[in-house]
């Protein structure tokens, strides 16, 4: 990064504490800043490009797109994903195949508008009963060669999934509306086809309103080294109006062009590997996953690994829900038979045998286990402690509640407590329940996520489990507000669930002089534990409730006993103990 004068040369993103470092400016007074320009960020918090250059204008500084070439070659290598999965095929055994192709760019650009206008073509070309299914790609037909799309969300909150697109695809489209011009999310689109070693296709949409303007757009796109064709560049722009289906065929046809020039192909007889596209739980039939095969021909019958999913596929459907035996090279296909949910962007491949696919995937799980272990979760009853050691200096919220009047009161007293010692800041507050987007913000933010009257939606859950990050639900304002005074006072107690680790039933009760009296018992679930919690049950009465100080086999004394062994138990300070008793041995976590 340089500045030349006063100009300067800023990313597509920058942390603050970069930005501020940049212009040599105190990173406090540049928050502030952010914050009269609306923006609430942290010091460790990232700012597009065009905020950026608001900020810098205040300060007499005019920015400028920062060429990332270098940054680019060296992330990403010098080839793309698909040539590195075909890197050890034969050449000779190499065969064209049909480009895969992903739509990115800025919401409200006309992404979505475009692919229906793309898909109703292919109906009305005489496709019977359309499209039957939605499994996050499909295929259409220009001049007897196929094109499958990849049909990815394309909002600034699903970085992640964007990204995955571009990586599973061959040729990106970049959607820039003719009237808007290039906005924040088209910068990140770039980045991550450029990224990625994708080429760049750019479809110009909705040329038909009246306050459209291509050359402002081209002009946009040629400093971020998107020079148009008709400029004297390479980038291919095909001007279209999703709205109005025009300029679809052109684009097709571009799409095939730019394939050809790209030499794409792929070895139907090869290792198959490929990449998970979009996967569910469905009530009836199990796990159906969306997989993209990219090298080599998946069949029915096939034992696939994908990240740490593994089975043998029972059925493969087509993009119109029609079963099939085989998927070649840039076909997706719905398969079931997976005994988990892989993940979107997991690559898959096929393996010799079941227990092959075992030891990959347990191999896998216990590389994300450490991982797991060594990531820290800030969490409200840690928080005092990292205060203390100098590790957090202020708590980052993100606040969810039911209706705006909830949300708001709330906010008010949130930031009364956050007058202390410790800092406390709202980053984002809204209403709704729990969803990635927010899970995905507070482990980018170190933040913990309260909810009122709210849910966290499964995949929210999940993620959150994944990424180490605290969510907590209340039902009363004031238990939401004392809790996270507590933790900033350093008070709060950690939550203790009981976890169950055994049962037992009393056969007879007899007297040791050491240990007073004794329940004889036999094991009938898990195992008991020496020095663990213990509750005894005289029909569904709890009698007793306390620690387990005694457990005796034979005449050894022993830490714990399974499941079909006979025991002696000794209770503290208890002796009511008569035959029939049953008893629940738990330990509190």
């Amino acid at each position: 990064m340089s500045s030349n004068g006063n100009k300067i040369e800023l990313p597509a993103s920058i942390v603050v504490r970069d930005l501020a470092q940049k212009i040599e400016k105190s990173p406090i007074d540049l928050i502030k800043k952010l914050m009269t320009n609306g923006v609430m960020a942290t010091i460790n918090q990232a700012v597009d490009y065009d905020t950026a250059a608001i900020v810098v204008a205040e300060y007499g500084f005019e920015a400028v797109p920062e060429v990332v070439e270098e940054e680019v070659k060296e992330e990403a290598g010098e080839v793309p994903l698909w040539r590195q999965m075909i890197a050890g095929e034969d050449k000779t055994h190499l065969k064209a195949r049909p480009p895969v192709v992903t739509i990115l760019g800025h919401v409200d650009h006309g992404k979505t508008s475009l692919l229906d206008a793309i898909r109703s073509t292919e109906v009305a070309a005489g496709e019977a009963g359309g499209i039957t299914q939605h499994i996050g790609a499909y295929q259409i037909e220009m001049k007897g060669r196929l094109i499958t799309f990849l049909d990815t969300p394309g909002h600034a909150a699903f970085t992640q999934m964007r990204a995955r697109g571009a990586q599973g695809a061959d040729i990106v489209v970049l959607v820039v509306a003719a009237d808007d011009g290039v906005m924040p999310q088209t910068r990140e689109a770039i980045a991550h086809a450029k990224a990625a070693r994708v080429p760049i296709l750019v479809a110009l949409n909705k040329v038909d309103k009246p306050n459209a303007n291509p050359d402002r757009v081209k002009q946009q796109l040629a400093e971020l080294e998107l020079v148009p064709d008709d400029w004297g560049g390479s980038t291919m722009v095909v001007p279209v109006s999703a709205k109005m289906k025009q300029g679809i065929d052109d684009l097709l046809e571009g799409i095939l062009l730019v394939a050809d020039s790209n030499d794409i192909k792929a070895n139907p007889n090869g290792k198959v590997i490929g990449t998970v596209i979009e996967a569910e739980l469905d009530k009836s039939k199990g796990v159906i996953a969306t997989l993209l095969v990219q090298n080599g021909t998946l069949e029915s019958g096939d034992v696939v690994v994908a990240g740490i999913a593994h089975g043998k596929l029972r059925a493969i459907t087509d993009f119109k829900g029609k079963p099939v035996k085989k998927a070649g090279p840039s076909t997706p296909v719905a398969v079931m038979g997976l005994s988990d949910v892989p993940s979107a962007g997991d690559l898959f491949e096929v393996v010799e045998s079941d227990k092959e696919a075992r030891a990959i995937v347990g191999e896998r799980q216990e590389t994300l286990k450490s991982q797991a272990q060594s990531r820290k979760k800030l969490s409200l009853e840690d928080l005092f402690s990292k205060v203390q050691t100098g590790e957090a200096k202020e708590l980052n919220l993100i606040v969810k509640a039911d209706v705006q009047g909830s949300l708001d009161p709330i906010n008010t007293e949130l930031n009364k407590l956050g007058q202390g010692e410790i800092g406390l800041k709202v980053l984002h507050a809204e209403t709704g329940n729990i969803g990635n987007n927010d899970v995905m913000l507070a482990a980018a933010s170190k933040a913990i996520i309260v909810g009122f009257n709210v849910q966290a939606d499964v995949d929210a859950r999940r993620m959150a489990e994944k990424e180490g990050v605290d969510i907590r639900l209340y039902e009363i304002i004031y238990r939401m507000t004392e809790d996270i005074e507590k933790a900033l006072m350093g008070m709060l107690e950690p939550d203790f669930v009981e976890k169950t680790l055994g049962k037992a039933t009393v056969l007879q009760v007899f007297t040791a002089s050491k240990f007073g009296r004794v329940a004889g018992c036999r094991v009938t679930e898990g195992e008991l534990r020496r020095g663990a919690k213990v509750r005894l049950y005289r029909n569904s009465d709890i009698v007793y409730e306390g620690d387990l100080s005694s457990l005796r086999h034979e005449k050894e004394d022993v830490k714990e006993i399974r499941q079909g062994f006979e025991c002696g138990v000794g209770f503290k300070n208890f002796s009511d103990i008569q035959p029939g008793d049953s008893l629940v041995c738990y330990v509190l976590e």
